[in-house]
């Protein structure tokens, strides 16, 4: 009898410290919060080393335009070998062939397409009118120049050239085009 009383307790002893110390799964998902400055390119290389969970980690969080993600947002990342050992929900909710081909296509209108298309340089110019009136000596506490950009970014060269090339480095890195920035700025009141 005092056999199965210590196994008895040895058990309840293991299961009370397994509950106690929690269960870990080598393979959940991590919450990541968006930092100032992060881009979908830099937290792929922070978790993979590498660019290839951007695509991953834009369907995972119903990212539609992979160059605007925004600061304290909350992004489950997985890794590729996690999304390969199992599908997402949207995944196995896809309808099988037989079904798509069994489901009437409805006729729609196409909705004409929008008249003012921006390139590069007039959404540059656009985002450098909104923020300083074009002004490469507008300051406005710690921002400087014409694209009203943190002074740490210009690193004391607060010359034309340097003001230029800073911007498109830095909104390429965080938008990936003018035009994704000037989106932002439009939803937003900044970029």
């Amino acid at each position: 009898m005092k056999s199965l009383k210590t196994i008895l307790l040895a058990t309840t002893l293991t299961a009370g410290f397994g509950i106690f110390m929690g269960t870990t799964d080598a393979h959940a998902d991590s919450l990541y919060t968006v930092k100032s400055g992060d881009t979908l390119s830099t937290i792929s290389h922070q978790f993979n080393g590498d660019n290839s969970l951007i695509d991953l980690i834009a369907k995972d969080n119903n990212i539609s335009n992979i160059n605007m993600i925004f600061e304290g947002e909350e992004l489950v990342i997985r890794t590729a070998e996690e999304a390969a050992q199992a599908p997402t929900q949207q995944e196995a909710e896809t309808p099988t062939v037989e079904a798509v081909q069994q489901t009437p296509t409805p006729v729609t209108e196409a909705a004409p397409a929008p008249t003012v298309a921006a390139d590069s340089s007039s959404a540059k110019e656009w985002i450098a009118q909104k923020e300083s009136s074009g002004s490469y000596a507008a300051t406005n506490g710690k921002y400087i120049g014409r694209y009203q950009l943190d002074a740490s970014y210009l690193n004391g060269d607060y010359s034309e050239a340097n003001q230029e090339r800073v911007a498109d480095s830095y909104v390429a890195g965080r938008y990936g085009s003018w035009e994704a920035a000037q989106a932002f700025w439009m939803a937003n009141g900044w970029y």
